[in-house]
């Protein structure tokens, strides 16, 4: 008899799977636990790399912002040169740049045949000597009329003897050019390697070799504080200079991440920890989430007790025009509520009748999606008293980024427009006082100016009165005596209207005046003046000259102080010498009139042109010095500008401008 197969001989198939599949789990966890950690190598790896890019990158932007404020300080100098400052000044100002950052060396004013006509040092050499590249560079900005960097070179040093080559040097040129006429080159020289320690932070520093590189990966300068890179996570950035290829080069010093060690044993340390740290993540995440959502509460509050406490209304606008917030501040101005207010659309109860236009016009701006960044207007409350208000208006956007209307902060300017026009009066009373001032300064030969038509006229009628008392007289002969008294009392009635008109006080009106106009108001004073010191007076006005867009008044005093000024200033000088001129021209890009008043005097001295505008500055022992003050402030009223230089043939030349109608 034949036994059935016993039930063991059937059971090898699901015993091999039974022992298969926990095999199976326990491979694919050792495979994960592998993985994770080589994953979490190439993770860091990435990281740091990404960190590296994004730290070069910042490195770069702030070399650039710091060569950037270089550029505009340099251009400052420039407009120094143009402006025909001393070389006493330029050498000032050059130096107090080489104080801003120790990686700018040395600045000088190169001219047009290569002569140093001004530099930081103290005692520069009479020629410059540049570079090939630097001389290139030199010519590009002339012809193009643009700043460039030159290509860096290594600059002997002329302390060493040995010829040892010295620092790398980079050259920055700026060309001057004034009414196209060039000046010669600002000439801006840095050190590379000073570039590196004084722009790169100490702590990027740390973690990174920083080199600099030429087009051609020739290395300008380097900074390994930390020692030399591993050549792991390197990055190149581009400094993007006009007319000089430089390129940052960051080297970390760290090398790959490594595995974890006992990788297993930490793996089911970390697993199992990892049921315990997730509930206490949960507990932690709740806990945190009531705690964020009492922030919240106290948020609002705070939020709410600050616009309730601001002097400053803020009031929100939705892409329809209507209102949709608005706070206390801004109900207080108004003297509306903030039921009535909310929701209300165009037109609001608060805007004013006469500037409604306006309003609808702005209004239609703020649909179309174009909005005043910042305007003033007139408001009205309710018992229709106005109030002058300056608006700025921002863009709602929210979370998403979706703009969903404007949000405006309202300023009550009440009491600025007030002071305003307590400051327009005060400037005023002192121009009146100033120009009472200078009549009271010119008494002594105005009397003598008055007394000599006086004089002629008592003469005059004089001898026409002994003649008309003698029998038989022809009556046509006294028509010469009566026409000649007629002109002098015209000549000191002229004088007289000169004076009141410069000294009347009424409110300030820019008109289209003429230049020639305003002049021969005053020549009179300025005639009389100019024979009390023997002092020929010539002006220049062509006859085409437009018309500018000034009041009269302020114009006439500022021609008048000049004019003054310039005959008091050649009183010792020789009488041949003594030539007073008073020129005007169009400048017709910028729209300007300048005019010019000439003298051959003794000239200003350094330190008093350095105070020479301030207010109660004064030369003259019975000066108020406010004339050259209330001159200044009169052009900057007109948008001109006031300054003075030397004159080449001795003396000083005074020039203003004037806006052309």
């Amino acid at each position: 008899m034949t036994r059935p197969p016993s039930l063991t001989a059937r059971l090898p198939f699901p015993n091999t799977v039974r022992w298969l599949l926990p095999v199976v789990l326990v491979l694919f966890f050792l495979a994960i636990l592998i993985w994770l950690p080589w994953q979490a190598r190439q993770m860091e790896s990435s990281e740091r790399q990404e960190q590296l890019i994004a730290d070069t990158l910042w490195v770069e932007q702030t070399i650039r912002f710091q060569l950037g404020r270089h550029e505009e300080d340099l251009r400052s100098v420039a407009n120094e040169i143009l402006a025909g400052a001393s070389t006493k000044r330029l050498h000032d100002r050059m130096e107090s740049e080489l104080k801003t950052g120790m990686e700018l060396k040395r600045v000088m004013w190169v001219a047009p045949d290569g002569r140093i006509a001004a530099s930081s040092e103290l005692a520069p050499p009479e020629q410059a000597t540049l570079s090939a590249a630097s001389r290139d560079a030199a010519d590009r900005a002339r012809r193009s009329h643009n700043a460039v960097y030159a290509q860096p070179e290594i600059e002997p040093d002329p302390e060493n003897p040995a010829g040892t080559p010295g620092a790398m040097m980079m050259d920055y040129h700026l060309p001057l050019y004034r009414n196209d006429v060039f000046l010669g080159t600002l000439v801006g020289t840095y050190q590379l390697s000073a570039i590196l320690e004084e722009m790169v932070p100490w702590w990027f520093a740390q973690d990174n070799q920083v080199t600099l590189l030429d087009r051609d990966d020739k290395i300008l300068a380097r900074r390994a504080a930390a020692g030399p890179g591993h050549g792991v996570y390197t990055h190149k950035r581009g400094l993007d200079l006009p007319g000089a290829s430089i390129t940052l080069m960051t080297d970390s010093v760290k090398s790959e991440p490594k595995l974890l060690p006992n990788l297993l044993v930490g793996s089911v340390i970390a697993l199992s920890l990892g049921l315990l740290w997730s509930l206490l993540a949960l507990w932690g995440h709740i806990s945190r989430r009531l705690a964020a959502e009492d922030a919240l509460r106290q948020q609002m509050s705070f939020r709410t007790a600050m616009e309730n406490s601001l002097v400053t209304g803020l009031r929100a606008r939705d892409l329809e025009g209507r209102i949709t917030y608005v706070n206390p501040a801004f109900c207080q101005m108004v003297g509306y509520s903030e039921e009535a207010l909310v929701g209300h659309a165009p037109p609001m109860p608060y805007w004013a009748p006469e500037v409604m236009t306006e309003y609808q016009h702005r209004l239609a701006n703020v649909l179309a999606g174009t909005v005043t960044p910042q305007f003033e207007t007139i408001f009205q409350r309710p018992d229709g008293n106005r109030i002058p208000v300056l608006i700025f208006e921002a863009p709602l956007v929210d979370n998403e980024g979706r703009h969903t209307g404007w949000m405006g902060s309202i300023l009550d300017i009440s009491d600025r427009k007030r002071i305003e026009e307590l400051n327009r009066e005060h400037q005023e009373q002192l121009q009146a006082s100033a120009r009472l001032a200078t009549m009271g300064e010119i008494a002594s030969m105005l009397a003598h100016e008055l007394n000599q038509p006086l004089a002629a006229i008592s003469s005059y009628t004089t001898g026409a009165l002994n003649l008309l008392s003698r029998p038989g007289v022809d009556c046509s002969t006294l028509k010469p005596a009566l026409e000649q008294a007629g002109a002098q009392a015209r000549r000191a009635g002229q004088i007289i209207r000169s004076v009141h008109d410069f000294v009347r006080k009424r409110e300030a009106e820019r008109r289209d005046e003429s230049l020639a106009t305003m002049l021969d108001a005053v020549r009179a004073l300025i005639e009389m003046q100019a024979r009390h010191y023997q002092v020929s007076f010539q002006t220049n006005i062509p006859a085409d000259l437009p018309q500018v867009r000034a009041d009269r008044m302020m114009i006439e005093q500022v021609l008048l102080n000049l004019t003054r000024n310039a005959i008091e200033s050649m009183a010792t000088v020789p009488p041949a010498r003594r030539v007073l001129r008073v020129t005007a021209s169009h400048d017709v890009p910028a729209g300007q009139v300048t005019v010019s008043v000439v003298d051959n005097g003794h000239g200003i001295a350094q330190e008093v042109a350095e105070r020479l505008f301030s207010p109660f500055f004064s030369t003259k022992a019975e000066g108020m010095g406010m004339g050259l003050n209330i001159c200044r402030t009169a052009i900057e009223f007109h948008g001109g500008t006031l300054i003075h230089r030397d004159n080449p043939q001795g003396g000083t030349i005074f020039t203003f401008t004037l806006p052309a109608a």
